[in-house]
């Protein structure tokens, strides 16, 4: 991590290390909650950034300046790693609150609006099918989108971390049918590499 990065993330560094929980009397669904289905880690796939590159350059082209950014996030956005099958986008706008601003060109191209958090984050989820992806909306400076990049890049460049996440990834998903469980079965994985980037930051 360059001397700049870490500085713009030590500036932010007191909103990620706090992790903001939503409200519990807050239905976030809005299609209704949805069915519980396999979850499938698979080889990585070089596929998944080719598909990620199209779908930016889609979002790109229809949102112009609405869109502050467009990053490709999750395990799929990491050479060499298995994954769900899932590519994880953050879409980064001005004001998420403001859903007329974005929603119906997102529909255009078939996605579906499928959560809605004003209370963690003022998050949005859409879902496109094919191919499978989940676009998560936030405003600037996030907390949640900075520690989707802040894990996605160590990632990148730490192979042992890289092999102890997809162990843990693969352990996680074994007679698991509920993404909340499985996230919950590595979520002390996480908490450990995360551990390791705040250090490196804070240094």
């Amino acid at each position: 991590m360059d001397n700049s990065k870490r500085q713009y993330y030590k500036k932010h560094l007191e909103q990620i290390t706090s992790f903001q929980t939503s409200n519990p009397n807050e239905n976030p669904w809005v299609l209704g909650k949805p069915k519980t289905e396999i979850i499938d880690v698979v080889d990585y796939d070089p596929n998944w950034q080719a598909q990620f590159k199209q779908i930016k350059q889609n979002i790109q082209n229809k949102l112009g300046h609405k869109a502050l950014a467009i990053e490709h996030v999750g395990s799929t956005a990491v050479s060499d790693l298995s994954a769900k099958p899932v590519i994880d986008i953050d879409l980064i706008v001005k004001n998420p609150e403001q859903e007329l601003n974005y929603a119906p060109i997102l529909e255009e191209f078939g996605f579906l609006l499928t959560v809605r958090e004003p209370s963690w984050y003022q998050h949005r989820m859409f879902r496109l099918e094919q191919p499978r992806v989940n676009l998560h909306v936030f405003g600037p400076d996030c907390p949640e989108h900075l520690r989707h990049i802040l894990f996605r890049d160590w990632l990148r460049t730490h192979a042992d971390d890289r092999r102890l996440y997809e162990e843990a990834k693969k352990m996680a998903s074994v007679k698991v049918t509920n993404v909340q469980v499985y996230n919950q079965n590595k979520e002390n994985v996480i908490k450990e590499i995360y551990d390791k980037i705040i250090k490196t930051i804070s240094e």
